[in-house]
């Protein structure tokens, strides 16, 4: 019969193997800071992905509200967090009233909190190539209205055109968030989504009641109203997402808004008042301009990157 002794030493034989093997098995499906020699949280590969592609969305917010309402971008405001990546082409300071400035500025500051937050959780990846140039927006304008615009519009060249332009990507990251959160396995990974969403959400929502108190205003020198601009760059939206209806204008038929109620429609939701989501590969159709996520083009015109991204690039 085996002294206890040696049992022992058989059993602490036995957990210096497991314990050997248990973090080799691991490794390709947890993300490991390995620059820094920490480890973040363990996380399914899923989960890892779903929260690093946001990061696409958030570096062009990031980059559009700094530049908008300050004139620099991460660049000037925190180097580190660009990754090395390249710097964005063509943005500019809008020119905004002081109220908006100020608005826009916070937006631009809880970006770079959401970058880090986000970071935080998981590696990321360098700042993609952004086009920030007018002539972009004013590519997403043409196919909004099916013709150009003449002259062709500029984000930045006043308010209106700055909150337009501000209507176009920002909702297109919420409805991303509320389409990851059902797919994400992790708590850790839901509670971050949630608070981004939440204030990915509080943002559309300002931006949406300042174009819905201009509603009417006719955007010169078009002389369209800003709620059919909204409506043609929803409907461009759903068209290019390609998965049907899940954006909609400031003002909507009565059956399409709250209840069937209302046209007024400051906030977009669904026949029970909640949020669309979207998969990546609806964003990605949206983002690049063609309606093809493995095209890269638009906004990014390298393609946005992580492993979503990357996994569909021709």
């Amino acid at each position: 019969m085996p002294s206890m002794s040696s049992s022992m030493s058989f059993f602490l034989f036995l957990c210096f193997i497991t314990l050997l093997f248990v973090p080799s098995f691991h490794a390709s499906d947890t993300d490991q800071d390995q620059d820094s020699g920490n480890t973040h949280a363990i996380l399914p590969r899923s989960d890892i992905d779903l929260l690093e592609f946001p990061l696409n969305l958030e570096y062009f917010e990031a980059e559009f509200f700094l530049w908008g309402a300050l004139g620099y971008g991460l660049d000037v405001a925190d180097p580190a967090l660009a990754f090395g990546g390249p710097s964005p082409v063509g943005p500019k300071r809008a020119r905004l009233s002081p109220l908006i400035r100020d608005i826009i500025a916070q937006f631009a500051y809880q970006e770079i909190g959401h970058l880090r937050a986000i970071k935080s959780a998981v590696r990321g990846f360098p700042r993609p190539l952004l086009n920030l140039t007018k002539e972009s927006f004013a590519t997403v304008m043409n196919s909004a209205f099916g013709r150009p615009l003449i002259p062709p519009f500029d984000p930045y060249a006043n308010e209106i055109n700055y909150l337009l332009a501000s209507y176009v990507i920002p909702y297109v990251g919420l409805t991303g968030y509320v389409g990851a959160n059902a797919k994400l396995l992790t708590p850790r990974a839901k509670r971050l989504v949630a608070g981004l969403l939440g204030v990915e959400s509080g943002q559309d929502a300002v931006i949406r009641t300042l174009l819905y108190e201009r509603s009417l205003t006719k955007v010169k020198p078009y002389g369209v109203t800003v709620a059919e601009f909204t409506d043609k760059i929803s409907l461009l939206r759903n068209k290019l997402g390609g998965e049907g209806l899940k954006d909609e204008g400031l003002i909507v038929g009565k059956a399409w808004g709250a209840e069937g109620m209302i046209r007024g429609n400051v906030l977009a939701g669904n026949k029970f008042s909640i949020s669309y989501g979207r998969t990546p590969e609806e964003i990605l159709r949206i983002v690049y301009g063609g309606g093809n996520e493995r095209r890269p083009g638009g906004f990014y015109p390298k393609g946005a990157d992580g492993r979503i991204a990357r996994s569909h690039l021709i």
